[in-house]
């Protein structure tokens, strides 16, 4: 089993997908381990994007990932950081096929309704930034 962190972005938050786009998630066999809503801080978004922190765009970034409360959660799944980005799919959503989620959904690069973990290491980085270690759920916990 494998986990990944994916964030409903504002556009997301904004366009009321929220369900949708975790139907989808839940309909492709993952399971939610750990949800919640908050509102990104600088500190936060500065540490998730570093890669591109020293860029031009970040600015953009920063304040489109502020600009509302987003919903973020852990899912679990066998091979769940590929298949997601699978279902995602590519992060421009101006070139994302029709059935994809951000094909569907997305609106453009940035707007482009959910971000995924790109690699394990990722996955394990993200979610420790964003949750406490009693907040992430054992995927049998969830079951009755």
């Amino acid at each position: 089993m494998e986990k990944t962190l994916i964030i409903l972005k504002p556009d997301c938050m904004e366009r009321r997908l929220c369900g949708t786009v975790l139907a989808r998630f839940e309909s492709a066999g993952f399971e939610i381990m750990a949800s919640k809503m908050a509102r990104l801080t600088s500190a936060q978004l500065r540490e998730h994007y570093a890669h591109v922190a020293d860029k031009p765009f970040y600015p953009e970034i920063e304040a489109f990932m502020s600009s509302r409360p987003v919903i973020v959660a852990v899912l679990v799944g066998d091979n769940v950081i590929s298949r997601v980005r699978e279902l995602l799919g590519p992060t421009n959503s101006k070139v994302a096929p029709k059935g994809t989620i951000r094909g569907d959904f997305g609106t453009e690069m940035m707007r482009n309704v959910c971000h995924a973990s790109d690699s394990p290491a990722a996955a394990e980085a993200e979610v420790r930034r964003f949750f406490s270690s009693d907040e992430v759920f054992a995927p049998e916990a969830s079951r009755v």
